[in-house]
């Protein structure tokens, strides 16, 4: 039997509200992170401070954002209409405080809890806010929550609005940077949502016209959409629909009052249910589901009274109800949908031609595919019961938790050594590894079908549970694994070639990363220099007293788990694959999968790198 410990009054503590999100930075932010992924807790902060400025600008006040990051500064200006000068330092950091609870002045905003800009103020080694209103401006500096500084009242000569700068607190976000090309999609989301809102990052201005086409415009090329963009908009609605002639598997883009839902919610799956039921009633045929859905590529924003998420971090909406008089989030948008699609779709007869074609396409690849992927399941089946491929974690393994996603981490390595170094240093509680066996297949060109045959490609996407929908994804990062060598640059190359191809939006939304390992280690007797470049070596050389010893890592394998744990923990260094927006996935693919040409020798011989080891003759 268990010892009991003791539980008396002075086990019963209360934590005052900085306390409390420093303690647990999590609930309130999500995953911490280095700045490698879209969504680690750096660029929460960000948003956290632009929405109350978006929230300005939709009530009318300040059409223009100003952000400039400088290494770990972040400074927001907006030109809304300022805190009111008495409430400045009570708006940071007095929790449930602020002006959304009047729905009179906030009805339909994201942040209604009044947590946002505390939980920066506490997060931060140094956050400064300051309100510009009627010819005034108060000033309070805080650093960790504390209230640092304080001024009264002082005349002032620029325009109204408010100004908050912060650096994120480095005992909490351990060698983070900011990627601008995160905070760049961030803002670009903003503008698509607000036509008519100007962003200024760093000097360079956002601006959209056409809002959630726009959106599709950036993220589709012309050349591979089915047809033109359908744009439709009402009141507290948007809608932009295409469907893209290559991609397999259906992809969305869901907003929520500016929030970008990430994992969905209440209201895209009404939209993907109202998307089918429209179609098939238009051509009064009861098309399968996904069919009719293969291949989309689609944008829904909605605006809710007083929305509900699954999280602080807002990434998944739970409302059921509209709000204010409204019916439910699944009749507002299955009405909308219905007339204003339908109504479409009998002006533009081709269009709808074009739809019926691509779904009885779908159809026949779907039956041709049934028997093939009855087999592949069962096959998959087997290979997790006797197959040690997939060394799974014990989040998913248990279900420790109801999502455990954020917080998970597939490596897919090649070969017995490396896959084994990082099984024995993982966290076996977040981090799984997948060994492949040699090089996988190049599936260029290749039809749906060679996911099915070929073993690897189907025990990957069985592992990550992607065959439907991008939304049952297990792991939040997928990460690459392999030696830094030409058959490991090979293996990579060929892994974001299947992904490119089936699964493009798995590299779109964020998820499939690179893993930076070390190239050399140079110590001595007292100390060890992990180094990823010859300058890092170069320089580790230099501060070690003496002649160290220099290791040369030439593959995975070779480091040991002892050390490899220093290279998969809070250290990890991630390198995402993310998508150059001025080519579309088909030109990409073929220019470095497809034929050898004439333009792929040049580059080739232009960015050919050799590495040359100078031996110095004593």
């Amino acid at each position: 039997m268990a010892k009991q410990t003791s539980y008396t009054e002075d086990n019963i503590r209360s934590l005052d509200w900085k306390e409390h999100i420093r303690t647990r930075p999590g609930m309130y932010i999500g995953k911490l992170g280095d700045g490698s992924s879209p969504d680690d807790g750096i660029y929460i902060l960000i948003k956290e401070v632009l929405d109350n400025s978006i929230d300005e600008f939709v009530m009318g006040a300040g059409k223009k954002i100003e952000i400039v990051v400088k290494d770990e500064l972040v400074t927001i200006r907006d030109y809304g209409r300022g805190i009111p000068l008495g409430k400045v330092v009570d708006v940071v950091s007095k929790m449930n405080t602020g002006g959304k609870y009047d729905s009179r002045a906030f009805k339909k905003s994201v942040g209604l809890n009044g947590v946002g800009t505390k939980a920066v103020n506490a997060l931060s080694s140094y956050f400064k806010v300051e309100s510009f209103r009627e010819d005034k401006t108060v000033i309070a500096e805080f650093s960790k929550g504390e209230l640092l500084k304080h001024e009264k009242p002082k005349n002032a000569t620029q325009r109204n609005g408010t100004k908050v700068s912060f650096i994120p607190d480095k005992a909490i976000f351990t060698k983070f940077k900011y990627r601008s090309e995160y905070i760049v999609k961030m803002i670009k989301n903003y503008v698509y949502l607000n036509t008519g809102l100007n962003i200024y990052f760093n000097g360079e201005k956002y601006f959209s016209e056409n809002g959630l086409k726009d959106l599709l415009e950036e993220n589709i090329a012309e050349e591979s959409m089915l047809f033109p963009i359908i744009h439709l908009q009402a009141e507290d609605i948007e809608v932009a629909i295409t469907f893209s002639k290559a991609q397999y598997s259906e992809e969305y883009y869901s907003f929520v009052n500016g929030q970008h839902t990430t994992q969905g919610g209440t209201h895209q799956n009404a939209f993907r249910e109202a998307v089918v039921k429209t179609i098939r009633d238009y051509f009064g045929k009861n098309y399968d589901a996904s069919d009719v859905r293969k291949s989309i590529v689609s944008a829904i924003s909605i605006k809710v009274m007083e929305p509900i998420f699954e999280s602080q971090t807002k990434t998944k909406l739970g409302s059921t109800e509209m709000g204010g008089g409204l019916p439910t989030v699944r009749t507002f948008i299955g009405d909308f949908v219905k007339t204003n699609l339908d109504n479409y779709l009998h002006k533009n007869p081709d269009v709808a031609e074009k739809i019926q074609k691509k779904i009885l396409q779908a159809e026949k690849e779907r039956k041709d595919l049934s028997g093939i992927r009855k087999l592949a399941r069962e096959r998959a089946k087997k290979a997790s019961l006797h197959n040690k491929k997939l060394r799974d974690c014990r989040s998913h393994l248990n279900n420790l938790k109801k999502d455990n996603r954020l917080e998970s981490t597939l490596f897919i390595t090649e070969g017995d050594s490396a896959s084994g170094s990082i099984t024995k240093s993982r966290n076996v509680n977040t981090q799984a590894v997948f060994s492949l066996r040699g090089k996988p297949l190049n599936s260029y060109n290749m039809s749906k079908k060679i996911v099915y045959e070929n073993e690897e490609f189907n025990l990957l996407q069985a592992a990550l549970n992607i065959e439907e929908s991008i939304e049952n994804l297990r792991y939040n990062n997928v990460v690459i694994a392999t030696d830094a060598d030409v058959d490991g640059m090979h293996i990579r190359l060929l892994l974001i070639t299947f992904f490119l191809q089936f699964f493009p939006e798995l590299i779109k939304q964020g998820h499939l990363y690179i893993l930076e390992t070390p190239l050399f280690r140079v110590r001595d007797k007292k100390k060890t220099f992990y180094c990823y470049t010859e300058e890092e070596k170069q320089d580790a050389i230099k501060s070690l007293k003496g002649k160290p010893e220099i290791t040369r890592f030439k593959g995975l394998g070779e480091i040991s788990p002892d050390e490899f744990v220093h290279f998969i923990g809070k250290d990890i260094r991630l390198d995402p694959v993310m998508l150059d927006k001025d080519m579309s996935i088909d030109k990409l693919l073929e220019f470095y999968m497809g034929k050898n040409t004439p333009d792929r020798q040049k580059f080739i011989i232009e960015n050919l790198k050799v590495e040359l080891d100078i031996v110095e003759e004593a």
